[in-house]
């Protein structure tokens, strides 16, 4: 889509479609995706004005009704990335997939971060071996990120270990704001590089939880929150990359029996997400995943290893 696309929508003249580019909506898809809200904030256009031409994009790019045949045939398109698991992988239908956000929460130690690392290093293998030929960008809000680590996992995938670590972008999250920027500045890499294939943030709700303290300030952390996840989203269907975000965990006195730790961003982060997996560390270098919630995959729990090398089976 060009911008002369953009401009032959009803209400977008000259100046218009130089607000549209400066704040970043340089595509219909990317117009289509937004909310009347989003673009008068961005752009200072009227919301009559907004609801037209969002309408007349999403009517371009055809956002309508259709049959479960094509949309199927559209899902055939998706990508998937592997864990470097074959089980885990069976577990989440194939890999990470795109178009999606896969949350994994979990205890300290649980293998969270190992997959954030193992993810950003597999997404760069080839199609034929479970990869997207891709790049990767890591927000790190727990200073969890090493390269160390990257290259250790390339060098147990073959890769070039400098190369891998190239095509891995990384930036430190200070805050939540900061998270909330970084996020928004990632699509200028998106659109730059045009082969980024997955966005990690390990993790999501870290700088959340420790600003937003206390029952009188759960309503403005939760906004925001879902904002955030709805960013996310958006950047996975305008650009069909995978979202691989992990998540901490808090522990309910209320529960008697089973386990009583429970993920922290209640509802929001619950119902945004499209596959939620809990980890939990086992004997040795053992970590258990089970599958909690999915759109179209039954519950269930695999096993895998944490490795020098990386994530591996059994």
């Amino acid at each position: 889509m060009t911008k002369d696309d953009i401009e032959s929508l009803p209400g977008v003249g000259e100046k218009t479609l130089e607000k549209f580019i400066e704040a970043g909506y340089d595509n219909l898809m990317g117009i289509a995706a937004a909310s009347a809200g989003e673009l008068v904030a961005a752009t200072g256009i009227g919301v009559d004005t907004a609801n037209k031409i969002i309408t007349a994009a999403r009517q371009r790019m055809k956002m309508g009704f259709e049959s479960a045949k094509d949309v199927m045939k559209k899902r055939e398109k998706l990508g998937r990335i592997t864990t470097c698991s074959k089980s885990l992988d069976t577990l989440l239908g194939g890999g990470i997939e795109t178009q999606a956000i896969t949350e994994m929460y979990g205890a300290f130690g649980s293998g969270k971060s190992q997959l954030a690392h193992q993810l950003s290093v597999s997404v760069q293998l080839p199609r034929e071996k479970g990869g997207l030929g891709g790049k990767a960008i890591f927000i790190d809000t727990e200073q969890t990120f090493r390269p160390e680590r990257i290259k250790q996992m390339a060098d147990g995938l073959g890769l070039d270990p400098d190369k891998t670590m190239e095509n891995i972008f990384v930036a430190r999250a200070y805050n939540s704001d900061h998270q909330v920027i970084l996020l928004d500045s990632a699509e200028d890499i998106i659109k730059k590089e045009g082969s980024i294939k997955l966005i990690v943030i390990d993790s999501l709700t870290s700088s959340f939880r420790s600003e937003y303290a206390g029952r009188g300030t759960l309503a403005d952390r939760q906004q925001k929150l879902n904002r955030h996840l709805h960013q996310l989203q958006r950047l996975a269907d305008v650009y069909n990359l995978a979202v691989y975000v992990t998540n901490q965990v808090m522990s309910r006195p209320d529960v008697l029996f089973g386990d009583p730790t429970a993920p922290i961003g209640g509802h929001i982060v619950g119902h945004q997400a499209t596959y939620r997996v809990y980890l939990r560390k086992s004997k040795e270098d053992k970590r258990i995943a089970k599958l909690i919630d999915s759109p179209n995959l039954p519950e269930g729990e695999t096993v895998f290893r944490v490795l020098l090398e990386g994530v591996r089976d059994i």
